[in-house]
């Protein structure tokens, strides 16, 4: 168990690392009215990844670390971190539910029935997301930043939120189902409940 523990620890510093090169190097910026930014970006995917392979919480705090590093390191996103690690975690945690608690797709032996799973647990996260971010998002701008831009940056953000969420399912469910028997047949794939 303990073993299994600091594996764990170890893959979420991978997966922080991980969606952080994504959120950082593979995005597309778009610049907004104020000097404000929101961006296209796979960095959800990882997190969903994440929670996939590791459960909601070892999952969650991957992606939430990777892309809270990446808000700190680019001036536009810095004020945007507390929000970044709550709602990036929020996914994980909720993608980690659906596909463990729920599905228990780490016992499932039908393959269709983990797909199946696995694209509830992604779209349940990100759709979080897709509601959450903007609005949040909106209210963090206006009342704690005091933004007067934010009603003109929401119709933006829920946009590139639900373009992420989109193609971060897609990503995310590929890539688990690609790497599931790989991790079997090496003895890394861990049984979570």
């Amino acid at each position: 168990m303990k073993k299994q523990t600091t594996q764990k620890i170890a893959l979420t510093g991978l997966m922080a690392a991980l969606s952080y090169v994504v959120f950082t190097f593979l995005q597309i910026k778009i610049q907004l009215p104020g000097g404000d930014a929101t961006s296209i970006h796979l960095g959800n995917a990882v997190c969903v990844l994440g929670a996939l392979l590791l459960g909601g919480v070892y999952g969650g705090l991957g992606g939430a670390i990777g892309m809270t590093i990446g808000d700190l390191l680019d001036p536009q996103y810095i004020v945007y971190a507390p929000k970044t690690f709550l709602l990036k975690f929020c996914i994980g945690l909720i993608a980690g539910l659906i596909a463990h608690k729920l599905g228990k797709i780490t016992t499932e032996k039908d393959n269709k029935k983990v797909l199946i799973w696995s694209t509830l647990a992604a779209v349940g996260g990100l759709l979080f997301n897709v509601i959450f971010d903007p609005l949040i998002g909106y209210y963090y701008k206006l009342l704690i930043l005091g933004k007067p831009a934010a009603e003109l940056t929401l119709a933006w953000n829920i946009g590139a939120t639900a373009i992420n969420a989109v193609t971060s399912t897609i990503v995310s469910v590929i890539v688990y189902m690609a790497l599931r028997p790989a991790l079997k047949k090496a003895g890394l794939f861990f049984t979570l409940s």
